[in-house]
């Protein structure tokens, strides 16, 4: 078991799935210093503690796509239980249920992640606007040098005709 849990370590643990920030139950064991069997046998005896959007169980396809996209799930092929995941809130309402120090402490660090997570994807949406408004401005400068080259590309307008003429008297 580890000793000290830092929040770059929790945040490499924490997935999207269903297009919610999640942990998986062997992932808080781990970090909590105990079993999958403990965590989920606590979870189980507070079961109105947790619903819906607080924790799900994955579907099979969901467990076999983990499975196959991450090499640190492959313990997890052969399994026949499909693992636990918990949201946040769900995470936050397993301090209550896991009252150890080491939980409490884990805890204090996995709340930091998601604090963290939520920064990062605010400043990525700031920096998508940025973007967003960068290309506006430089399209509208490629229109203006796309218009020049195809003036360049046209064959120039005549205003009189070339070649020799014969003048009548």
């Amino acid at each position: 078991m580890i000793d000290k849990v830092s929040v770059g370590v929790v945040a490499t643990r924490i997935l999207e799935i269903r297009g919610k920030k999640v942990m998986l139950d062997r992932d808080l064991a781990y970090l909590y210093g105990v079993t999958t069997k403990v965590l989920n046998q606590a979870v189980k005896r507070n079961i109105k503690r947790f619903p819906d959007d607080f924790m799900f169980r994955l579907t099979k396809t969901e467990k076999n796509e983990l499975v196959t996209i991450c090499d640190q799930f492959k313990m997890m092929k052969h399994s026949t239980a499909l693992p636990y995941v918990f949201t946040e809130q769900g995470i936050a309402m397993l301090s209550s249920v896991l009252n150890s120090d080491r939980a409490i402490r884990v805890n204090i660090q996995i709340m930091r992640a998601f604090v963290q997570i939520r920064k990062l994807l605010i400043t990525n949406v700031d920096l998508r606007r940025k973007i967003e408004a960068m290309e506006k401005k430089y399209d509208k400068q490629f229109v203006i040098v796309f218009q020049a080259l195809k003036q360049l590309l046209e064959p120039p307008k005549r205003t009189h005709a070339i070649g020799f003429h014969i003048r009548s008297k």
